[in-house]
């Protein structure tokens, strides 16, 4: 059966007819021939490496870059929204309505910046974090099974 003939024939398609994928196709940006997925993924980072230095170094580069440049960034268009505002409010008791929607649309950027700062604020707390939260327990399990292991002769090695 060939795609469309179910709606050139009534809508009546042959119920045995169906799709079935034998192997994942061939990503665009892998070798020629390659039809597997790496490492068993289906796309994406290959291996994923993430070591206590290197959440470090994140974390490090959103407080010491993109923090300061987001809020920079952000606050670029205060001074210029705010003088255009004033331009265009009212004088004479009879004002733009332009004046209030761009007082509007400033706040509702600086919400979404402030959102963003949360957000960066957020993800650097948790990089910092991400070593303890998954190491304690760790340290609590070994604690816990010492106190029931009884010592061997392996352990002065």
């Amino acid at each position: 059966m060939v795609w469309g003939d179910a709606e050139n024939s009534g809508g009546t398609a042959d119920p045995s007819t169906r799709t079935q994928i034998n192997q994942i196709p061939a990503d665009p940006g892998s070798p020629a021939g390659a039809t597997t997925p790496p490492s068993g993924s289906f796309g994406g980072q290959q291996d994923l490496v993430s070591s206590p230095r290197q959440k470090t170094a994140a974390a490090r580069a959103i407080e010491d870059h993109i923090e300061p440049n987001t809020r920079q960034a952000g606050s670029h268009s205060d001074e210029e929204t705010s003088k255009a505002a004033k331009a265009f409010d009212a004088k004479d008791g009879h004002g733009w309505l332009i004046s209030s929607a761009l007082r509007q649309v400033h706040k509702a950027w600086g919400e979404q910046v402030q959102g963003l700062m949360n957000r960066l604020s957020s993800e650097k707390g948790a990089l910092r974090s991400a070593n303890t939260s998954l190491s304690n327990p760790d340290f609590g399990v070994r604690s816990e099974l010492q106190k029931v292991r009884t010592s061997s002769a392996i352990d002065m090695y």
